[in-house]
């Protein structure tokens, strides 16, 4: 609230400034002699002489058109304008005046003209910076027409009227808004001087609510409540004679037994003797806290028995408890911390536990000390700590900060976590003999897979070398040997993909249409008593993955299902496009979008115990020699592999439902359609050269040997390092043919320095295996796997020299 002080002064200055305006302002009896510009210009009238000596008084003189023609320094000072600008003509109405006054400077001219004067206004000037200031004015018209214009800058007066008319607005807004009861209260005094009544001058809303007094405004309290109390009127008057505030809570009988908090300050002359009453109702809390009381002495004597109750905890206690500061430092600790570690209770006290703890379990603890100080609690932590003897006990901490302190509580589960220990040793010990025997099976059904495939090879050689062989039988021959190579090809892919090994080739396709493409061929599979029944959405779903791989574990969940179903049922593909990858295995769940594979059969279902396994290296429950237990291994490998999962659900008698998770990817920009591979051998043009690069003996040579059949000139070196000798001496090679494992540098590495030593040579690799391949990628590099043809070979080297010209050929 504006201070009340500063309003007689502000009033003064207004009525002084409009009287001397007024009498500046009465009709002149004839024109200035010279201009106010020039010096000792003396005026005629005496009166405007004295309006001048007014330091906030401006003049000037204008004509009916509004441009002014004259004007004194202060009306220059004033609007920022100087004596050049006036006379330039730049002082006009249009500049001068703010376009809203517009219309009040027409209706002075109007007056003047019509009465040669105009009453005093309070309007705003403009001054040449922009900015506005406000003016009290008053006009004449001198006897040649023009107009004379006194003009008293009054901005600060508005402002302090302005600021006092929001603060008034403010006091009244506070006044009438505040929950507390509020009043403003005269007091009446005795001959003795003390207060002996008072009335009431102001009341907000809130003061009947409080008091349950209404209409009390004008009125003496004696009137209202007769039996107050004399010594409220003590504590006013004392707050108007001293002009100190105080505060209080004093009961009120007389308002019906209620308890005040009451804030009580002198305003106005202390003549006056006007006091401010700011005051709260808490007769409620009062009786609270009555109540509190009595409920705290109960509580108190229940504290005293638990205290008793906690102490004898303490001491008896076989669980380690103890205080400690913010920073860890030990308050106090129970007498288990001797029956545990051996130590006695001040031999801890004033220590942190730094120099018990075990030097690998420092860091976590310090670590725990940090968090439990930030308040969050320990709802389980363990750590060791060093006993007297030098041993070390495991020891399980829960721990809860409160006001500054930790409390906490450690249990000794040394011997849990041996026996735990002992039992996780155990369990590795039957898992690894579990394992060893599935190696057996394995190794059973390998080995009668490959003796298998061997025979067909031994045998198929044999009749080969007959020199009278017909054409026919040796074709039907050569087919069976090759298809057996794809056959062990394929074995061998399936180890490898279990092992997450295989050096995957990744492209983008649509697996709704693959699911399709592979449940029209699985009737070959699971033959014809089993019904395949696929469900999808309408629209493509694209992932990114290896197509061939993908093929084969479906396959291979279908060839399990098959088995489940002894031959005879209903298999069910789905696809659900979008969807969230839960948790699986104790691995964290996925938001996706994933692309989830679903196979359900109708078979015999798992029990539990099966199911944890299913995925296991070598398992099966199968009959030795009748399965090596790989294939859903290739399944999981294949899924972890390409960024997914694979989940199983399945109950004894209800069949079985696999699902593999595989990241959906968005559609490629152009699908185009997949260029057909060329068959058939791509024999080298003439001069082309090949640098071979394999440690193998047998496979150099023999790689050698297709290469010169083809009709490459081959060198062949055993070791990355002397192909780079080679390629030192002489570079006119058109392509690098190199395998990725070798002693040594490896392929890869070898290629990466062929590409930058020798831009533009083609770099081909070779491999049957390579954990680099599986784990990083070819890094660019065409890759043709083991075991290979002549006829992959010489594509996929075509390929990769692609134009380039022979050595020595024109350009």
């Amino acid at each position: 609230m504006a201070d009340p002080g500063h309003v007689p002064d502000l009033l003064a200055e207004n009525e002084r400034l409009r009287a001397a305006l007024a009498e500046a302002a009465r009709p002149l009896e004839r024109p200035l002699e010279r201009p106010f510009g020039e010096g000792g210009g003396v005026l005629v009238d005496p009166r405007l002489r004295a309006v001048l000596d007014i330091e906030t008084v401006g003049a000037i003189v204008f004509d009916m058109a509004g441009r002014v023609r004259e004007a004194n320094d202060t009306f220059l000072a004033m609007s920022g304008y100087s004596r050049q600008d006036l006379t330039h003509g730049l002082l006009t109405a249009a500049t001068l005046v703010p376009p809203e006054w517009q219309a009040t400077s027409r209706r002075v001219i109007a007056d003047l003209q019509a009465q040669g004067r105009s009453n005093s206004t309070e309007r705003e000037y403009l001054r040449r910076d922009g900015s506005r200031f406000w003016a009290l004015c008053a006009a004449t018209r001198l006897e040649d027409g023009t107009g004379f214009e006194f003009i008293i800058d009054i901005t600060g007066r508005r402002q302090a009227e302005e600021a006092l008319r929001c603060s008034e607005a403010r006091y009244r807004t506070l006044f009438a808004a505040i929950d507390a009861g509020f009043c403003v209260i005269a007091l009446r005094f005795a001959e003795d001087g003390r207060a002996e009544d008072y009335r009431f001058l102001e009341v907000n809303p809130a003061f009947a609510r409080h008091t349950g007094l209404e209409g009390a405004a004008g009125r003496w309290m004696r009137d209202i409540a007769p039996g107050h109390e004399q010594h409220w009127y003590d504590l006013y008057g004392r707050v108007a004679r001293t002009g100190e505030p105080i505060r209080f809570i004093q009961p009120a009988h007389a308002l019906g037994e209620r308890w005040y908090e009451v804030h009580a300050f002198r305003v106005d002359a202390p003549e006056a003797h006007h006091v401010a009453v700011l005051f709260n109702d808490v007769t409620a809390q009062r009786r609270l806290e009555e109540a509190l009381r009595g409920l705290n002495e109960t509580l108190e004597r229940q504290v005293a028995a638990r205290t008793a109750e906690r102490d004898r905890i303490w001491q008896v206690s076989r669980d380690m408890l103890g205080v400690a500061d913010a920073d860890g430092v030990w308050r106090s600790v129970n007498p288990a911390w001797t029956a545990t570690l051996g130590w006695r209770p001040d031999e801890v006290v004033g220590r942190s536990s730094a120099w018990l703890e075990h030097p690998d379990d420092h860091d976590r603890t310090r670590e725990e000390i940090r968090r439990l100080g930030s308040g969050e609690p320990t709802l389980s932590f363990e750590n060791r700590f060093r006993t007297r003897d030098g041993g070390y006990r495991t020891l399980s901490w829960r721990a809860v900060p409160f006001e500054g302190n930790l409390y906490c509580v450690a249990r000794d589960v040394t011997e849990q976590r041996e026996r735990a220990q002992r039992l996780v040793q155990a369990e590795e010990a039957l898992r690894q003999s579990q394992k060893m025997e599935a190696v057996g099976q394995l190794t059973g059904g390998v080995a009668h897979d490959f003796n298998n495939l061997l025979t067909i090879i031994r045998s198929s050689v044999d009749f080969l070398r007959r020199p009278d062989l017909p054409e026919a039988r040796k074709a039907r021959y050569l087919d069976a040997v090759s298809d057996t190579v794809d056959r062990a090809a394929k074995l061998t892919g399936q180890l490898l993909a279990f092992a997450r090994r295989q050096a995957l080739a990744p492209e983008v396709f649509d697996v709704v249409a693959r699911l399709q493409g592979v449940a029209d061929m699985l009737d070959t599979v699971t033959g014809a008593r089993i019904r395949v029944v696929t469900e999808g959405p309408g629209w493509p779903c694209f992932v990114r993955a290896d197509l061939s791989q993908f093929e084969t574990a479906l396959i291979n969940m279908a060839v399990n299902a098959r088995d489940a179903m002894e031959g005879e049922g209903t298999l069910t593909l789905r696809i659900a496009c979008g969807a969230q990858k839960p948790e699986i295995r104790g691995h964290a769940a996925a938001r996706g979008p994933f692309a989830a594979i679903s196979l359900t059969d109708t078979g015999i279902g798992m029990t539990p115990a099966v199911i944890d396994k299913i995925f296991e290296p070598f398992f099966t429950t199968k009959e030795v020699g009748k399965g090596t237990g790989l294939g859903l291994s290739q399944v999981f490998g294949f899924a972890k592999q390409s960024g997914g999962d694979v989940d199983v659900t399945s109950r004894v008698g209800q069949g079985s439902t696999f699902i593999l998770y595989l990241p959906e990817v968005p559609a490629p920009d152009e699908p185009g359609r997949p260029v057909p591979a060329e068959e058939g051998l791509a024999p080298a043009r003439a001069g082309q050269r090949v640098l071979l690069v394999e440690d193998n003996v047998g496979v150099g040579r023999f790689a050698a040997q297709i290469l010169n059949d083809l009709g490459y000139v081959a060198t062949w070196v055993t070791h990355a390092e002397a192909a780079l000798d080679v390629l030192g001496q002489d570079a006119a090679y058109d392509a690098v043919f190199s395998d990725v494992v070798m002693p040594g540098m490896g392929g890869i590495e070898l290629g990466k320095i062929v590409r930058q030593r020798h831009p533009g040579l083609p770099v081909l690799l070779t491999s049957g295996y390579s954990h680099v391949l599986a784990q990083e990628g070819s890094h660019g590099f065409p890759l043709l796997h083991k075991p290979y043809s002549a006829e992959q070979l010489s594509q996929q080297l075509a390929s990769a020299i692609g134009p380039r010209r022979a050595p020595g050929s024109s350009a």
